[in-house]
């Protein structure tokens, strides 16, 4: 069965060695240039993707317009996304040992905010990988939805300890 990453989890790409995503900070959080009055009456939200390259060359990263879908709710319903407030990677070169963070705002109904799901396929070197999927929720700490992932047991506290590790390097 396929089980989808939890907010702050790395997913490694098997088909680009070395480069991995991260989706994480998922937070209530206003924009920075403004709210769209598209999004009246919703709630805002921001969440961050990075990519990180720990690979022997560099790759160029793409994840933009089209390439990121944020569903809301038990019924998956599509959020809004702040695409003028938001802050994409576009054709940028990731080199060994760096990252790459894009930023995206975006607002849904405050009742569904407790599960948000949140889909990336990056494009690398102009080639498209696999989609691959984030569980989390407003409110929630990262790595708090696990257990509703079905991740238990030994497996979970491994999950854990390399996180917690990982985090110790990172801002």
């Amino acid at each position: 069965m396929y089980e989808p990453n939890v907010v702050g989890d790395w997913q490694e790409y098997d088909e680009h060695p070395g480069l991995r995503v991260r989706v994480h900070r998922l937070e209530a959080s206003e924009p920075p240039r403004g709210r769209d009055d598209a999004a009246e009456g919703l709630t805002y939200f921001s969440v961050r993707v990075t990519v990180e390259n720990r690979g022997g060359r560099h790759s160029t990263i793409h994840l933009e317009d089209g390439q990121i879908d944020v569903r809301v709710g038990t019924d998956g319903e599509s959020a809004f996304i702040d695409w003028r407030n938001s802050q994409f990677i576009e054709g940028f070169d990731v080199y060994p040992l760096r990252r790459a963070t894009a930023v995206l705002y975006a607002a849904g109904p405050e009742a569904s905010l407790s599960l948000v799901d949140v889909q990336i396929q990056l494009r690398v070197d102009e080639e498209w990988a696999e989609r691959r999927l984030w569980a989390g929720g407003i409110g929630l700490q990262e790595g708090a939805v696990q257990s509703a992932c079905g991740r238990e047991g030994l497996a979970h506290q491994v999950s854990n300890f390399l996180r917690d590790q990982a985090e110790e390097g990172t801002a």
